[in-house]
Order: structure tokens, then sequence, then C-alpha cells
């Protein structure tokens, strides 16, 4: 049976990124950013219902930018949530632009490449964010840089605060947990951590019954006088707090 449940909605999702994929082919060029925005929420918003994933949101979310979300990292299917909920033009690693289908999507959806073993290609980074920022974006990155169980908040990289710091743009912090609908302990489907596969991690969700993504809302920070990596710890912090998680050294 979960195995039958996860073949149908892997079809009906094939299904949903190939539209994704013609309309960014075909619409997206004539549409201004807050139009593409607001497809690509109304697309995340669908594609979670396709794969049996229901979206909880606990707080009250923002408006409009300029604006700079930070979130813990759990899964691939956390940029989805997001967008579902806040869309942003998101900050990722570059090897996820070669991904099948998913690139496309992805870099068509403005996503900001960086590329993590050139030292360097961070400070591009943060003047292309600070440029965004400057035109009211907002923008979506993973301060602890990769992704973990779920179970604990990795530190987090304080140099892609840089941009919010010279734009003087506040941070909007989102906390991310996957849980059981029924009871809401943890819930392990979407991981996507250490030696698991995409693949992998995309059936055992796909599979998975009474799926729930949360997002805690926190509230709205700014630097105030603090450097960026004072700043970078303190939102750890409050994010820890927020979604009740342990923080490793």
């Amino acid at each position: 049976m979960k195995s039958l449940r996860a073949a149908g909605r892997l079809l009906r999702v094939l299904a949903h990124l190939l539209s994704g994929a013609w309309t960014i082919r075909r619409r997206f060029g004539a549409l201004a950013f807050q139009q593409r925005q607001a497809l690509v929420q109304a697309w995340s918003r669908r594609l979670l219902e396709l794969m049996g994933v229901r979206l909880v949101v606990h707080g009250e979310l923002p408006g409009a930018g300029p604006l700079l979300v930070l979130a813990n990292h759990i899964s691939w299917l956390d940029i989805i949530v997001i967008d579902a909920a806040l869309p942003c033009r998101f900050v990722s690693k570059a090897d996820v632009r070669h991904w099948p289908l998913i690139g496309r999507l992805v870099e068509g959806a403005g996503t900001l490449f960086i590329e993590r073993d050139r030292r360097r290609d961070a400070m591009r980074v943060v003047h292309l964010m600070a440029e965004r920022l400057r035109a009211g974006d907002r923008l979506g990155v993973f301060p602890e840089g990769t992704t973990s169980d779920g179970g604990s908040l990795l530190p987090f990289h304080a140099n892609l605060l840089q941009a919010a710091l010279t734009t003087d743009t506040p941070v909007q912090l989102l906390g991310l947990r996957y849980t059981d609908a029924r009871d809401g302990r943890r819930h392990d489907g979407p991981t996507y951590v250490g030696d698991t596969s995409l693949l992998r991690s995309l059936w055992r969700t796909l599979g998975a019954t009474r799926l729930q993504a949360e997002l805690h809302v926190g509230e709205v920070d700014r630097a105030q006088g603090r450097d960026r990596r004072t700043w970078a710890e303190a939102l750890r912090r409050e994010l820890a707090l927020r979604i009740d998680l342990p923080l490793p050294d």
C-alpha cells in the first residue's frame, strides 16, 4: 500500500514539475517579480497537496520586503514549504542547479547560486543579495549551510548576514519542523542528511501518511549595532528556543 501510494503521488508530482518548467519557460519572462512570486506560491502549495504534505503556520507571516528570511535546514522540501507560505528568492548551493528538472525550476524562480568550494564566491553572492534587498526582495537563506536531521540546530554561518547589515535589512526567522499530524512527533520522512539520497528521501516523503510541515514564525529582528557573528549567534539561539532544539557546538 505504501509503495502504491508513493508511485501514484510520484506520477502526479512529475506532471506538476513539468507544468512548472513550462510556465517558467513560456510565461516568467513577461511577468513582474511580484507576479512571479504569486505563481511560485500557488505552484508550491499545489505541490505540497500532491505529495500529501499538510502545511501549518504558527504565527503571523510578514508582508513585502526587503527582508532576509533565515530558516533551519532539514530537507530539499524546505524551499517548497517556505515558498508555499512566504515566497522568497533563495540562496542555494550551486550543484542544485544541475539536479534533473528541479534545477531548472529553482533557477527559473530567481535563485542565487553560491559555489561553496570557492571562498571568494561568498563575497560575490553577498553583493548580489544586497542588490536584491535594495530592490525590495525577500531573500531566503539556510545559515546552517547544510541539512540536519531536525533534532538539533547547527551553528550558523554569519557571512550571508553581511548583506542585511550593509542594507540595514531586518531578518525574519522561520523554524521548520516535520511532524506526524496525529501526535506531533518528529517525522523523518523528508530528512535529507548523511548517506540518504535525494531519491530515497523523496520516496519516503511520497509514501508517508499524516506528514505535516510546520512553520514557526519568529519576530523580525535588526542588527542594532551587532556585528554579523554576534547577530548570527543571537538569531540561532532565538530560533532554537522557538522550535525547542538543542544547540550543538
